[in-house]
């Protein structure tokens, strides 16, 4: 039954966000390994779209924060109100305890926001002053970044892009798919366009990640995909040119992520069973936010994706 609401949100999000599976299939694969995901891309690439028509499928609050330079932490986490009536103080809660939080272009908030975000999403709980609240059960940060524009933006640290399940980077559409998108916000009904389906209950999320969890992989796919993470660590007993290319592996929160995307992945195609075909395909996803390009990678024009796939073709495959 859980199978089928996913199929029929999955549906829906590729009819509304068109010429992007992979997009639609990764927020789905988010929402399942219960983790948070970073989209990169160009403007006008329906990230924001992308996000709302996620929100809509799902049972539960939705809020978007708009991050800018004046942003403060207590923006997100909220904070302490001085109630004159009663003398006492009285915590009014932020955005950050809403669902699913559209952070839209994360990287133009500076250091102290986005160390507020830190605990939200690795111990899912905010601390304000002397309390700790606890933040709900689902609970989902998609941020969003522009690569193009550098003015007025603060790289993410490090720590924080750990924390984040995913990063896809989005590309242009092409022609047909262009063509379908200008007949859609002309409001032309297209072919197999999909009505919204009943949103998901998050007693169905729930246990959809139980039976996600329960997917089977073999000892011999499991090893393969830590190996894939050590790869990362130790590339010069790989290939030369790894062993210059990185300077830092990825965490064991890589392999974690790595686990539980390939097993989303496996379930939402319908097997109860992971495949080295699905590690491969989330493996660029969960890592290229994580490890770090030496000097020489970037002296010589050489992109995170393209190391990735120098470890995807030097670790045997079982």
């Amino acid at each position: 039954m859980a199978a089928e609401q996913f199929q029929s949100l999955r549906n829906y999000l590729d009819s509304q966000v068109l010429g992007q599976p992979e997009f639609t299939e990764s927020l789905l694969i988010a929402v399942l390994a219960d983790g948070h995901l970073l989209v990169e891309g160009p403007p006008g690439l329906a990230k924001t779209r992308a996000v709302n028509a996620l929100a809509k499928g799902i049972e539960g609050d939705f809020h978007r924060v708009q991050f800018t330079p004046d942003l403060l932490p207590a923006d997100l986490t909220g904070t302490d109100i001085y109630r004159p009536e009663t003398g006492e103080f009285v915590f009014q809660q932020g955005p950050l305890f809403h669902n699913v939080i559209l952070a839209d272009e994360i990287n133009r908030a500076p250091a102290k926001v986005q160390s507020a975000l830190l605990e939200a999403m690795a111990e899912r709980q905010i601390t304000v002053g002397q309390t700790t609240y606890p933040l709900p059960e689902l609970f989902m940060v998609l941020a969003t970044q522009n690569p193009l524009e550098q003015e007025g933006t603060y790289p993410l640290p490090e720590a924080q892009l750990d924390r984040f399940l995913m990063q896809l980077n989005l590309d242009y559409p092409a022609a047909d798919t262009e063509l379908d998108i200008l007949r859609l916000t002309r409001g032309e009904e297209l072919h197999g366009e999909v009505a919204m389906p009943t949103p998901l209950q998050q007693s169905d999320i729930f246990g959809a990640r139980k039976e996600v969890l329960e997917t089977f992989i073999d000892e011999n796919v499991e090893n393969y995909l830590v190996q894939l993470v050590i790869a990362s660590r130790q590339p010069e007993h790989y290939h030369a040119d790894l062993a210059r290319w990185l300077s830092y592996g990825a965490s064991p929160r890589a392999t974690i992520a790595l686990d539980r995307c390939a097993r989303a992945k496996a379930w939402l195609n319908g097997r109860d069973f992971v495949t080295p075909d699905d590690i491969q395909a989330v493996f660029p996803h969960v890592m290229r936010h994580r490890i770090i390009l030496s000097y020489q990678a970037e002296a010589d024009g050489v992109t995170a994706d393209q190391a990735l796939q120098v470890i995807l073709q030097e670790v045997p495959t079982p």
